[in-house]
């Protein structure tokens, strides 16, 4: 009650102001109390637009008092270049990303003059090569078929799709502008480990249901997996591929708390938990302990699917925990049609600053080395690999195709599509655009209609941009992407291709065991189907 009242001070000031100068004015005259009734009067009519209005959220959350954001967001870029002279790197999202995204969910022209905006003979520098016959490239819906051969069910997936964000962490709103905008654009919505929500499927979106440890949706009283209710809601026709979460990278290792003050009776019926306790999501699962248990585990979960692509997600950590679960799938002949890896750039609405910054294995190494794993042992065509942590634009996209995904996921490029400012706020609640909040009055300010037709547009247009990317290339398809695309300055004058960083390895070696570069042989040794053995010597 006391933000909602701060929020609209401003407005509260304005009218009070106007009755003020006004009676002033019909009491005593003077020209001056006119004109201060008449300034008061434009900020109060200013205010009311403000909460009428349905395209700026910050406007609609702080009615006049918004407009100082507007204000400094225009004149930033120059408070950098000439006063503070920082680099735009340095931030979280630099503004130029931003602004990407802001442009293609608006359908605005993204052309910029004055050639590149980045420091091209910095080390570090990165860039795809082009072809002097370029192809141009028509049909930019680009997919990838999700399905190994023990799957019915196999899913024509888009290579740019949500990546997880439960409901809970994100408003109603925000997950019915997610949803409708996936449906508009027939992308995917992976619902987060938050189970599936009312407005998963008011949405109409397709979905990636995703299991956490805490087994939302399909849990019983006591918190473990509950197989008649998976299959009872993995059967919605709307769920087009199940996700088993093993860790995230922006706090691998961590589990959960959601306070028994903050489950409303939504969160309550999406997660299938009680009202008035504590909900929690445990550090590791209890429906399995070892690689030989995860595996059985994946065809169980596919069996009760009906068939439907099932997969899981990881940011790596100990390499070899890794090779155990890819020995297991040898053994078995049990594989999972799909592994995302996600990199701990992969953001949250809430982490130990130590876990952020210093846990997990960013998305490239972890990347090329599940890649070259599954290449190791043969396995990399029954498999499909997916990527997520900060990829946002199409050069992004191009990047992790190239390293050895097959499609790309973003929470926060969907996130700044539905209308996130980056205020950093997600974990008190008070998120100014009604983004990641359940504050009725805050959520309130997001247009779902509005911000459900950005969420596809920018789907969209990030897709057509990748396409011109790869026809520069000369390439028919993004999926052509190889190693040898992908160059970057290792230091000034000296430059390497993807190719001599993150090669991909020879089919088989593993297998063969004739290749020891880059330490795969010696973890592939001491990995185990029976034990994941988590204090080794070694990582």
């Amino acid at each position: 009650m006391l933000s909602l009242f701060l929020r609209f001070i401003p407005m509260a000031l304005s009218g009070l102001a106007v009755a003020l100068f006004g009676l002033i004015f019909a009491l005593q005259g003077g020209a001056w109390a006119a004109v201060l009734a008449l300034l008061a009067g434009v900020l109060l009519a200013l205010g009311v637009r403000d909460v009428l209005q349905t395209r700026h959220a910050v406007l609609r959350n702080y009615p006049i008092l918004g407009h100082v954001r507007y204000f400094f967001e225009l004149i930033r870029p120059e408070i950098r270049q000439y006063l503070l002279e920082s680099d735009e790197e340095e931030v979280p999202f630099s503004r130029e990303t931003r602004a990407i995204v802001y442009q293609r969910s608006k359908n605005v022209e993204d052309k910029r003059a004055f050639g590149t905006k980045k420091r091209v003979n910095d080390a570090g520098y990165q860039w795809i090569t082009h072809s002097i016959r370029p192809k141009k490239i028509e049909n930019t819906d680009f997919r990838v078929r999700v399905g190994g051969p023990d799957c019915t069910q196999p899913y024509d997936l888009s290579l740019y799709n949500i990546s997880a964000m439960s409901f809970g962490a994100l408003s109603a709103n925000a997950i019915l502008a997610l949803s409708r905008g996936a449906k508009a654009g027939g992308f995917a919505h992976d619902t987060g480990e938050g189970g599936i929500s009312r407005y998963h499927r008011q949405g109409g979106g397709d979905l990636i249901y995703e299991i956490g440890t805490g087994y939302f949706g399909c849990r019983d009283a006591q918190g473990n997996f509950d197989p008649q209710k998976f299959a009872e809601v993995v059967a919605d026709p709307q769920v087009k591929m199940v996700e088993i979460k093993l860790s995230q990278g922006a706090k691998p290792g961590q589990g959960g708390v959601l306070p028994a003050a903050k489950i409303s009776p939504e969160i309550a019926e999406a997660r299938g938990v009680p009202m008035g306790q504590d909900c929690i999501s445990p550090a590791s699962h209890s429906a399995f302990s070892t690689p030989l248990e995860f595996v059985e585990f994946i065809a169980q979960l596919r069996g009760l699917a009906q068939g439907k692509p099932v997969g899981f997600k990881l940011c790596i950590g100990h390499r070899r925990e890794f090779m155990c679960i890819v020995r297991a799938m040898l053994e078995t002949g049990i594989t999972p049609d799909f592994i995302v890896i996600d990199g701990k750039e992969g953001g949250t609405g809430a982490a130990p600053l130590e876990f952020a910054n210093h846990m997990g294995m960013p998305l490239v190494e972890g990347l090329t080395f599940a890649h070259n794993t599954l290449r190791g042992v043969g396995l990399r065509d029954r498999i499909k690999l997916g990527a997520s942590g900060k990829l946002v634009t199409s050069f992004d996209i191009a990047r992790v195709l190239a390293l050895g995904a097959d499609w790309a996921n973003s929470a926060r490029g969907f996130m700044f599509a539905v209308g996130c400012i980056q205020a950093q706020a997600c974990h008190t609640n008070h998120c100014p655009t009604g983004v990641a909040t359940q504050d009725a009055g805050r959520q309130r300010a997001l247009n779902v209609t509005d911000k459900g037709t950005r969420v596809a547009n920018f789907h969209r247009n990030t897709l057509k941009a990748l396409g011109d990317m790869a026809g520069a290339a000369g390439l028919s398809h993004p999926s052509q992407f190889l190693p040898h695309h992908f160059l970057m300055r290792e230091k000034d004058r000296d430059m390497v291709t993807g190719e001599d960083v993150f090669p991909y390895m020879p089919e088989g070696f593993l297998l063969r065991e004739d290749d020891a570069r880059f330490g795969y042989l010696v973890r592939w040794r001491r990995a185990s189907s029976a034990s994941f053995m988590p204090f080794d010597d070694g990582v």
